[in-house]
C-alpha cells in the first residue's frame, strides 16, 4: 500500500498516518518517513489521519519534534478523517491548518500522574525519600510522556474541562481551531498557484 504521495516538484506532499491500536513500530517508521519527506522542503505538507486507534505518547512527542524542525517555508496542513484519541489529537494541533470530519469526535484522558507526588514521580525534583510501595504501583514511563502530551494539547484547549470528555468539532470550532475551508479546495487551490507561478518549458 501506498501511503505518502509526493508531487515531482515537491510544492505538495500528501503523507498519511493510518491510525491503529498496537501499531508502535509502524508509527515510528512512520515518523521517520516524515522527517525524511520534510527534507524534500514541500511547500505544503499535508498529514492524514485516519484510523480507530491512537499515537502513542512517545511518538507523538517524536513527530512534534520532527515537525517542528520543518523548513521555514513548508506550511503544515492536518487533515482528520477520524475521530482522535490522545497522542493523535496534538500530532493535529500542529497543523497550521486543521480539518476534520463534521461528525468526527476529540478525547483525550485525565493526566494518569494526577495522584502521584511528582517528587516520587521525576527524578532529580527533590531530595525527599521515596514512599514504599509494591510491584503493581510503579510509574509507567508512557504515563510521563502522557502528561507531556497533555500538557501541549492544553495550549490549545483547557485540559483540565475537556479531559475524560468527548470534545465535538462545534466546540473545536468556537475555540478557533478548525478551518471552515474543505482540504480539497485547499490543495486544489496550491496546486493552481504551482501551475500560475510555473515556467513554461
Amino acid at each position: 500500500r501506498q501511503f505518502m504521495k509526493t508531487q515531482t516538484n515537491n510544492r505538495v506532499c500528501e503523507f498519511r498516518l493510518k491510525l491503529s491500536s498496537y501499531a508502535n513500530l509502524y508509527f515510528i517508521k512512520r515518523a521517520l518517513k516524515l522527517e525524511a519527506a520534510l527534507k524534500k522542503k514541500p511547500k505544503v505538507l499535508c498529514i492524514e489521519m485516519i484510523g480507530d486507534g491512537e499515537i502513542p505518547a512517545d511518538t507523538a512527542l517524536l513527530i512534534r519534534s520532527i515537525l517542528l524542525q520543518r523548513p521555514p517555508g513548508t506550511e503544515l496542513v492536518t487533515h482528520a478523517r477520524s475521530s482522535l484519541q490522545g497522542g493523535s489529537v496534538l500530532v493535529w494541533l500542529l497543523g497550521d491548518r486543521r480539518f476534520i470530519r463534521d461528525d468526527a469526535r476529540v478525547f483525550f484522558k485525565h493526566n494518569p500522574l494526577a495522584d502521584e507526588d511528582p517528587v516520587e514521580v521525576y527524578a532529580g525534583l527533590g531530595a525527599a525519600a521515596p514512599k514504599y510501595k509494591d510491584s503493581y504501583s510503579c510509574v509507567d514511563p508512557e504515563d510521563a510522556d502522557y502528561v507531556r502530551v497533555l500538557e501541549l494539547i492544553n495550549e490549545f484547549l483547557p485540559v483540565r474541562e475537556f479531559a475524560g470528555r468527548v470534545v465535538t468539532v462545534e466546540v473545536l470550532r468556537e475555540f478557533g481551531l478548525v478551518n471552515s475551508q474543505h482540504v480539497d479546495s485547499f490543495l486544489a487551490n496550491a496546486f493552481s498557484k504551482r501551475n500560475e507561478n510555473a515556467v513554461p518549458a
